[in-house]
């Protein structure tokens, strides 16, 4: 497993203090916008404002991920702005039955080959559609990951398990299960379809540390790093992701 995950662009394994992260709202989907500046970092537990219900989730707990490794408090960041899809570099044909052993390989990984507090995604999604919790600090709560350089205040990292080269089929459970992550965590107002202004914090991404990003609030991990994640065809789906979260957060307000 460290051979796999070796091959993986070091360049999103650093962290950064939580800083300012200036963005612009795109069109909301039902009045009224939200507006003023996001809510920073806390101590205690920021509110949060969601439009859908939490999908179901596995916790860490029952795909036994293993709290001795991690090393450092939890940091919390403002309400997410944006979501990044990434893939792991497994091969697609794994089991599902074996998804917490890859869990548990990769967040050994994760803290002892490369130096992190944890696992780095928030969220790690499987090919079956199901959906694990990722790094520590409260699935009610929005927590910083180690997911994508310099943009990881204020977004959300989701990981999903597999390559997904081009011409590869991604299934469509796999496309609802990043769907409702967004549709829930995202901020209020915020339409999945939409853009958002991003400044990035350091100069490990494409875009140097204080200069502004405009992107799709879901985006992939290619849009900001130099890298291949998440895979031709996993990027392809995600105007199909981005339609479906719009359509969940939606219904979540009827």
């Amino acid at each position: 497993m460290s051979a796999v995950w070796s091959r993986r662009t070091a360049l999103w394994a650093a962290l950064t203090p939580l800083v300012a992260v200036l963005t612009w709202s795109a069109p909301p989907l039902t009045p009224p916008p939200v507006t003023g500046t996001p809510p920073r970092a806390e101590p205690g537990r920021p509110a949060v404002e969601r439009t859908a219900p939490a999908p179901e989730i596995i916790t860490r707990e029952s795909w036994g991920a293993d709290e001795s490794l991690r090393r450092e408090a939890v940091t919390y960041t403002g309400a997410a702005r944006a979501l990044f899809v990434h893939h792991t570099n497994h091969p697609d044909d794994y089991d599902c039955a074996d998804v917490p052993a890859m869990l548990r390989a990769m967040q050994a990984d994760h803290v002892l080959a490369k130096g992190w507090d944890d696992l780095g995604y928030n969220f790690v999604v499987d090919k079956c559609g199901r959906i694990y919790e990722g790094r520590a600090g409260g699935l009610d709560r929005f927590v910083m990951g180690a997911h994508t350089s310099g943009f990881n205040s204020d977004t959300v990292g989701v990981a999903v398990l597999g390559d997904y080269p081009e011409g590869r089929e991604v299934p469509p459970e796999l496309v609802t299960a990043i769907a409702k992550i967004a549709a829930w965590k995202l901020r209020a107002g915020t339409d999945p379809r939409g853009r958002v202004r991003l400044v990035s914090t350091n100069d490990a991404a494409r875009v140097p540390a204080g200069e502004p990003a405009e992107l799709d609030v879901i985006s992939g991990h290619r849009d900001l790093v130099p890298t291949h994640c998440p895979g031709d065809a996993l990027y392809a789906a995600l105007p199909e992701i981005r339609a479906e979260a719009a359509r969940t957060r939606m219904a979540g307000r009827r």
